[in-house]
């Protein structure tokens, strides 16, 4: 059984506890709200590099290797990223070093000291590189489905941010970002695992409670501009191509939003959901293919990928569409519909064993809304019914919200009869 409780410091900072009795490990992260959602096409890229910079040493622990091994001495392991609405660091520790790990992370926020930033700048080149051929142009697929979705927004933007940018920054951009987002009123400071709740709230205003309250972060919502599918082609050679069928989609706050996370599910959780069994035992297309569904504050993303062989390619989106046809058409069966709240069912419940999950679900919502518990979670599921998901599908999946994404080496042939379909 697990027990939740929500504080707010006197500067801002709010405090989310989620006491998990009997677990082996716990969790402390620190979310931020602050990501790509907050910059501009000359900022593009500073939270993360912001992000990577925040553990380069406090007043202590004078640079990167002192500070991980203090958190190493106490068991711990150190994870950070940056997303579009937000940022997390998150502490992985066994339960009797709670405390310690709290401190430890509250004076990287009080006094970082943002030291080495040409080699962390290093870093992330190669961070880049990643998604980049030999011929210089980005070839993560997803990255390119983005732009060209949201081609004049920041939901568009890489969360690494062009190479460009990352070589002008300077000290002064880091610590201005900082400055600018990393107040109190930003950051929820969340202990999931078993811990004692009232210890963790006074551990966290020792350390937290000194930061200066700063200003909210705001951003700007996306404007539905889109009216005709849109199409992106990167010319890349390898051995297949990568293709993805991007739907700009719902935020969470919907009332479809439940209906569309069981579409996902009815298209692909497990080898006998449709978009496995199409794809991959029926026509042979791919070796792997995927749906997956992101929601943001303001707005949402659905998608499809695979990579294929190149003559393949068009086949490829000729069947994914033809699911999507299917789905806006005829009901989904009550024996599908039953499986896929059966198997969501099983993982919340499953969630329930997992600091991480459970330090995501209670913290990282504080943002954006007073954070549902699992039973209310699992009541929605409960109420979705055939017509809801066939409502859902008819609304997101339209051809006026689509933009499918090519990266590969393809004839002119072939990119004209993607283009076409």
């Amino acid at each position: 059984m697990i027990h939740t409780h929500r504080s707010t410091l006197p500067n801002g900072a709010r405090v989310t506890t989620v006491a998990m009795p009997g677990l082996h490990r716990a969790v402390v992260t620190v979310f931020a709200r602050v990501g790509a959602r907050n910059e501009t096409r000359r900022t593009s890229g500073l939270s993360h590099l912001v992000e990577h910079m925040i553990f380069r040493g406090t007043e202590r622990y004078p640079d990167a290797t002192s500070f991980a091994i203090a958190i190493e001495r106490i068991g711990g392991s150190l994870h950070a990223e940056t997303g579009l609405d937000a940022s997390l660091y998150q502490v992985s520790i066994p339960p009797e070093e709670v405390l310690g790990a709290i401190e430890l992370l509250g004076e990287v926020f009080r006094a970082p000291r943002f030291a080495d930033l040409e080699i962390e700048k290093r870093i992330i080149r190669e961070e880049i590189l990643e998604d980049h051929d030999e011929t210089g142009h980005d070839v993560n697929v997803d990255n390119v489905a983005r732009a060209a979705a949201w081609p004049n927004h920041p939901l568009g933007f890489r969360i690494t941010g062009p190479p460009e940018n990352v070589e002008r920054f300077d000290l002064r951009d880091v610590r201005g970002h900082f400055a600018r987002f990393y107040g109190a009123c930003n950051l929820v400071v969340c202990a999931a695992g078993d811990i004692e709740a009232g210890r963790v709230r006074a551990a966290v205003a020792r350390a937290f409670g000194r930061l200066a309250r700063g200003k909210p972060s705001r951003v700007r919502p996306p404007t539905d501009g889109q009216r005709l599918p849109r199409f992106a082609f990167v010319q890349s050679p390898g051995s297949q191509t990568s293709i993805e069928a991007f739907v700009r989609a719902i935020p969470e706050s919907d009332p479809d939003y439940m209906a569309l996370v069981l579409l996902t599910r009815v298209l692909d959780d497990g080898l006998s959901t449709r978009l496995h069994r199409r794809i991959i035992d029926e026509h042979g297309l791919a070796y792997f293919v995927s749906a997956g569904l992101e929601a943001f504050s303001d707005a949402g993303a659905f998608e499809v990928q695979a990579q294929v062989a190149h003559d393949n390619a068009p086949r490829m989106l000729v069947e994914v569409l033809r699911l999507f046809q299917d789905l806006r058409a005829r009901p989904v069966g009550a024996d599908e519909l039953d499986k896929a709240k059966r198997r969501y069912q099983w993982d919340l419940l499953a969630s329930l064993d997992d600091p991480d999950t459970m330090a995501a679900w209670f913290g990282g919502a504080e943002f954006f809304r007073e954070p549902e518990t699992f039973a209310q979670r699992s009541a929605r599921i409960d109420r979705v019914t055939q017509a809801d998901l066939q409502r859902a599908a008819n609304r997101v999946l339209d051809r006026r919200r689509l933009t499918v994404a090519v990266v590969g080496d393809l004839r002119r042939g072939r990119l004209r009869e993607l283009r076409r379909l």
